[in-house]
This record gives structure tokens, C-alpha cells and sequence, in this order.
């Protein structure tokens, strides 16, 4: 038996009517007949083709503000029954149901009307009923019937009937169904979490995580391992929004620490450079200019920069360009790229240059998703922002004006930093990190480490920690982690405080003349 079924009706209802005038076109051709409902019947006739109106069709009017149009036993049972069933057939029959082979709808644009942040009555009026219901009745009954809900698709389905003397094959109605259930869930997925935000209920009893295939990727962290990249339909700036002006394909581990070094360059107002190698930052700093602080932040650790990430909180200039085009690059992510910059790295066929339209906004609430076995671990995203009222200062000395400054800057990038985070920053950039280590003494030890090294490869004197304010993701649990910055020449420690010893590392701060200030909060990053 043949797995081919003729296209002889079909119904469209669509709201994005990209690509419409043209398909309808090609099904008049195939002596397909059309039904279709309000704009689409009208854009349809407009364009003089002939079209039947679903509520001619099936003799009941819309009503009720279009909400009860194709709610109908004549629509679904078109969609519904079952070709070569005899009990199907004869009912259809005695009730005047026609087959209904081909299904095109896209469903009311809820997400876009959320994402423009509409009132909360306009959202509801753009919660679709009738499309998600005919929709699930034609992928059920896909052993028939084609159903088309992205316009993407709408090639693939004329490709085939020509193929196949105005049929679809049951290959294709397979994949069209499993397209149209994954649209249906993602749309029902969007209304439920909008409603819970409504709501104020962070964790619903049931959550749906959806997204939208942006791209397929050669593997994953590993050679092994398979991977792509999907959307969640959210309008935050960076990698989800980023157009590649250059460059080979991105890789998974590419997106992944462009997406780090983005958003750790957002966390910054004045002109900010971070470098990212494995998730982690190897050399980040503030400046007059991105020029001036690329320079800085390469400085941090100009051995781990090589190959790595470089995000930029600024419209990327041409001088800035070539000093970045100088070291092998894997990603540079700017909110904008001038001519010159663009110029710059045209020379560089594998570097991939990305333009994102701005920056994310690093206090925006959100959500953070990781899978373990059997189930996912959700929490709100680390916004958390320290500032100066909130810094309480535990030591004999307090610190001056640019210490300050740059605990504050130390502690901003700790949150970017696996943990155990320890960071070393001096006049707005830093100058010795150590991240991911299961001591935080090892950190302390290994930025300072790190630092010497960089001073030595650049004929330097001194370490970068000399004079530095050094900050700790979360509590010193013993006085050890401290004393170690100090032996690096930190001045000045920031750390948000509540150690059962934190009198016993306030009395050796004191001890060492540093100055101390407690945040109340801490950025561990896992």
C-alpha cells in the first residue's frame, strides 16, 4: 500500500503571512481547494485566488470576536477521520464532512505581543485556541493529512506534491507532525511561564523549557559528542542576538565562552575588556578606552589569552581591532563594530567577529537551568550588584578612594569566575586570578603565582599583586587564604564575611595593616 495521500483541500489560517500569496498560488495550480478564515481568506482573495470562507464551509459565522471560527465538527472532523475507515467514512458522509488533507496555520503572535510588553488583557486576546486545536487534530491524523506551522516549510511541501503528482509522502507528514507538536508545546510553554510571572510563582509545580533550533554544531565540548544551539525566544543582547560579520562556524565551546566573556563585560559602565579562556577570565579591566584597556587586561595573563575570547562593552573601534588582531583570537563580541575594526581583522579568515546590537543588562532577573540525572536544577540568575553603602568595613585601617574603587570592580568579576574565585585587581584591571580551585588558599597562591609569571615575561620588577586589593568569592574560612594575598602584596581584601573565624581573619588583617571590607554576599559560581 502506497504511503502517499493527494493534496485535494486544504485550510490556512495564518498570522504571519510571509510566503502566503505564493503557496496559495502553487495549491490553486495543483487544483488543491482553498479554505480559509478572515485576514488570510482576504489577502488570499485578494490576490485573486479563489478561496472558500471556513464559515461558508461549514454554515456557521465567526462569532464571539473571531474567538469561535474553526471550532467546528466540520473543520476537525475534516482533519480527524480516518481515510478508508468505514465507520469514518460513512459518518463524515451522512454528516456533510469534508476530508481536510493539508493543515497550514501559525498560531497569534502571543510571544512577540509579551515581548513588546503588552497589557495583560492584550496578551490574553493573543493566546490562540482554534490553531493549537487543529493543529493537534492534523498531526494525530498525520497518516493523512500534512500540517505546515512554520513558512519555512511551505518549499517542502510543494517540492513534494510536485515530486509526487500533488501528494505528500508519509515520510514528510511524520516530521511535519513532530515539527507541529514541539510548536504547540513551546507556544503552551511560553503561556504558562508568562502566566506563573504573573503570578510572582518563581517555581510553578510543572515548568516547560522550550527553544528554537538557531543552529546545529559540528560536536560539542568533545569530538564525541553531538550538539546545537537553541533559542528561547528571549530579547537579550549577545550570542542569541549576535550577527557574524566573519569567520568559520562557531563551535559549542565557542558560544560558550563568548557568552561568559559578554556578559562579564556588561557588568561594567566605563569602557571594559574581559578575556575568556575555558568559561573563565584570564585578564579583564576597565579604562579611558578599549584600546587602553585591552592592553591591561592582556597583561593580566597574556599566556592564557592566546586563543581565547574578547568581549567588548563598546562600539568596537579600528585601533582597538588591531591591537586585539595582533594575538590569535578565536571570538571577539562587541555591541557594534566600526569600518576600520571590520577592516582590521579582514585578514584574519578564522576569527569570528560578532555584533550583538547592545549590551545585556547585568541586574535583569532571570532564570539559570542545569540538568542532572533524571531532572533539572533551577535558579534565579546571580543579578546581584554590590555597591559602596553596602560595603561594611571589619578593619582598624579603611580603605582609600581607589581601593575602593577597585574592590568594587574585584568583586563584580568574582561573580564571573568558578569558584574557588580569588581576584587581584589593581587600578581598574586585574592582575591575578585563580578560579576553580578546591582551596581557596590554592587560588590566593595561584593568582599570585600567575601574576609573577606575567611580570616576568613582561622584564618587570614587580608582580602585579604588589599595591593590588585582592577579593574572595565567598568567606576565608580560615586566616590562611588572607595571609597569602598578603604575601602577594594585596593592600586591601574584599569578601563577604561569615565565617565562624572571621574574628581570627579580621585580627590577621589587622595584623598585616590591609584594610577589610565585608559585602554580606557572595558569588560563588559552579
Amino acid at each position: 500500500m502506497s504511503d502517499l495521500s493527494p493534496i485535494r483541500r486544504a485550510l490556512i489560517s495564518v498570522s504571519d503571512k510571509t510566503g502566503l500569496i505564493e503557496f496559495a498560488r502553487f495549491l490553486e495550480k495543483s487544483g488543491v481547494e482553498i479554505l480559509s478564515t478572515g485576514g488570510s481568506a482576504k489577502a488570499i482573495r485578494d490576490a485573486g485566488i479563489k478561496v472558500v470562507e471556513v464559515a461558508d464551509h461549514t454554515g456557521f459565522p465567526e462569532m464571539l470576536d473571531g474567538r469561535v471560527k474553526t471550532l467546528h465538527p466540520k473543520v476537525h472532523g475534516g482533519l480527524l477521520g480516518i481515510r478508508g475507515n468505514a465507520e469514518h467514512e460513512k459518518a463524515m458522509a451522512a454528516h456533510g464532512i469534508a476530508p481536510i488533507d493539508l493543515l497550514v496555520v501559525n498560531l497569534y503572535p502571543f510571544e512577540a505581543t509579551v515581548a513588546k510588553g503588552a497589557g495583560y488583557d492584550e496578551c490574553v486576546e493573543n493566546i490562540d485556541i482554534g490553531g493549537p486545536a487543529m493543529i493537534r487534530a492534523a498531526s494525530k491524523n498525520h497518516a493523512a493529512v500534512a500540517v505546515v506551522v512554520d513558512v519555512e516549510d511551505y518549499e517542502v511541501v510543494k517540492a513534494e506534491m510536485e515530486a509526487n503528482a500533488g501528494a505528500t509522502t508519509l515520510g514528510l507528514r511524520k516530521r511535519l507532525a513532530a515539527a507541529a507538536y514541539a510548536r504547540t508545546g513551546a507556544y503552551d510553554a511560553a503561556i504558562s511561564q508568562w502566566f506563573a510571572r504573573q503570578l510572582g510563582d518563581t517555581f510553578p509545580r510543572r515548568v516547560v523549557v522550550a527553544g528554537e533550533l538557531k543552529q546545529s554544531l559540528r560536536y560539542g565540548e568533545n569530538p564525541h559528542q553531538a550538539a546545537a544551539f537553541y533559542v528561547n525566544g528571549q530579547v537579550r543582547p549577545g550570542v542569541s542576538t549576535a550577527r557574524q560579520l566573519q569567520g568559520k562556524e562557531l563551535s559549542y565551546n565557542n558560544l560558550n565562552d563568548t557568552d561568559a566573556a559578554f556578559e562579564l563585560a556588561a557588568e561594567f559602565d566605563q569602557p571594559a575588556v574581559a578575556i575568556i579562556k575555558h568559561a573563565n577570565p584570564c585578564g579583564v579591566a576597565v579604562g579611558g578606552d578599549l584600546k587602553s584597556a585591552y592592553a591591561r587586561a592582556l597583561a593580566c595573563d597574556p599566556v592564557s589569552a592566546f586563543g581565547g575570547i574578547v568581549a567588548v562593552n563598546r562600539r568596537l573601534d579600528g585601533a582597538t581591532a588591531q591591537e586585539i588582531a595582533k594575538l590569535f583570537t578565536e571570538v571577539v563580541i562587541a555591541p557594534e563594530a566600526d569600518d576600520d575594526a571590520i577592516a582590521a581583522f579582514a585578514a584574519k579568515k578564522n576569527l569570528r567577529l560578532l555584533v550583538t546590537g547592545g549590551m545585556p543588562d547585568p541586574s535583569e532577573a532571570g532564570m539559570t537551568l542545569r540538568p542532572v540525572a533524571g531532572g533539572y536544577l533551577f535558579q534565579s540568575k546571580d543579578n546581584g550588584r554590590v555597591m559602596l553603602p553596602d560595603l561594611k568595613v571589619v578593619t582598624k585601617r579603611a580603605p582609600t578612594e581607589q581601593e575602593l574603587q577597585d574592590l568594587l570592580t574585584a568583586f563584580r568579576i568574582c561573580k564571573h569566575v568558578k569558584s574557588n574565585a580569588i581576584i587581584y585587581v589593581k587600578d581598574g584591571a586585574t592582575v591575578g586570578i585563580g578560579a576553580g580551585q578546591m582551596s581557596r588558599v590554592d587560588s590566593s597562591r595561584i593568582a599570585a603565582w600567575k601574576s609573577r609569571e606575567a611580570a616576568d615575561a613582561a622584564g618587570q620588577k614587580d608582580a602585579g599583586t604588589i599595591g593590588s586589593v585582592v577579593a574572595s568569592d565567598a568567606f576565608f574560612p580560615f586566616a590562611d587564604g588572607l595571609l597569602a594575598a598578603a604575601a602577594a602584596g594585596a593592600t586591601a581584601v574584599i569578601q563577604p564575611g561569615g565565617s565562624m573565624r572571621d574574628a581570627e581573619v579580621i585580627a590577621a588583617a589587622d595584623e598585616k595593616g590591609l584594610a577589610m571590607v565585608f559585602t554580606g554576599m557572595r558569588h560563588f559560581r559552579h
